[in-house]
């Protein structure tokens, strides 16, 4: 199967970013243990700003007003250290117990609109290139013919990510899963713009992850994806975190990006 690393630009008009972002920031950071032992994941810091403030400022950044965050574990935490916060306007979505990332989306539906949204995981780092990845992903954006897009990185260029990938991407930027013995050159970058309707549509009513809307689109043909053009930092486990960190100190970030 074709697998560009780029996908087309020039074929869906320049349009807005959404409006509205859910941050994703409940998990438990189980991997991250001992960092995690005294505070959620987001908030670990990379090169002094927790990583949840690097999302918030890229949204920011990128014309987002208001971001909806959930928390779970050590939620307080993040609440307080979001009470000051002014841009985007920050809205919290408490979850009792864990929702997983589609049972998280659809327990805030109340809170994010019915337009499309990004989503953003809380606990990835990514850095942009030439043009923002926020303003990417808007540019090519179709909601007539796409239900989902992905922010999507090239398995050799990720920083700290050593697993199978888990999409095939074709040249019009069309989704297609991994097969289960099989490699796939493209991870998801923790990034998306999607419908938040599909959260609602037949879904479970607890925890549920976002593959089950992700699979329905793809049966759809309406599961897309872009390749990022900057770099992008897996940061799963503590030594995860330290080879971003030395990267990001040293200027080393160039030799990951070719």
């Amino acid at each position: 199967m074709t697998t560009p690393v780029s996908s087309p630009q020039t074929a869906i008009p320049q349009t807005a970013v959404p409006q509205t972002a859910m941050v994703l920031a409940a998990g438990l950071g189980l991997r991250m243990r001992p960092l995690t032992l005294d505070r959620p994941k987001p908030l670990i810091p990379i090169l002094g700003k927790p990583l949840l403030d690097h999302a918030l400022d890229r949204l920011a950044a990128s014309g987002v007003t208001t971001a909806v965050v959930n928390n779970h574990y050590l939620g307080g935490m993040i609440v307080d250290h979001l009470a000051d916060r002014r841009a985007p306007t920050i809205v919290a979505s408490p979850e009792k117990r864990i929702l997983e990332t589609g049972g998280g989306i659809k327990h805030a539906l109340p809170l994010l609109g019915d337009a499309p949204i990004l989503t953003v995981n809380a606990d990835i780092l990514w850095l942009d290139g030439p043009t923002p990845a926020l303003q990417r992903l808007a540019a090519f954006w179709d909601p007539q013919t796409m239900d989902a897009l992905l922010l999507m990185m090239a398995t050799t260029k990720s920083a700290g990510y050593e697993g199978p990938g888990d999409y095939h991407m074709d040249p019009l930027g069309r989704l297609i899963r991994r097969g289960e013995s099989e490699l796939s050159p493209f991870v998801f970058a923790g990034v998306q713009i999607v419908k938040p309707e599909l959260f609602a549509q037949d879904t479970p009513d607890g925890a549920f992850s976002t593959n089950l809307i992700w699979d329905r689109a793809q049966e759809a043909g309406r599961l897309y994806g872009i390749a990022h053009d900057g770099l992008w930092f897996h940061i799963g486990t503590p030594d995860g975190l330290t080879e971003c960190e030395e990267l990001l100190a040293i200027g080393g970030v160039r030799a990951v990006a070719h």
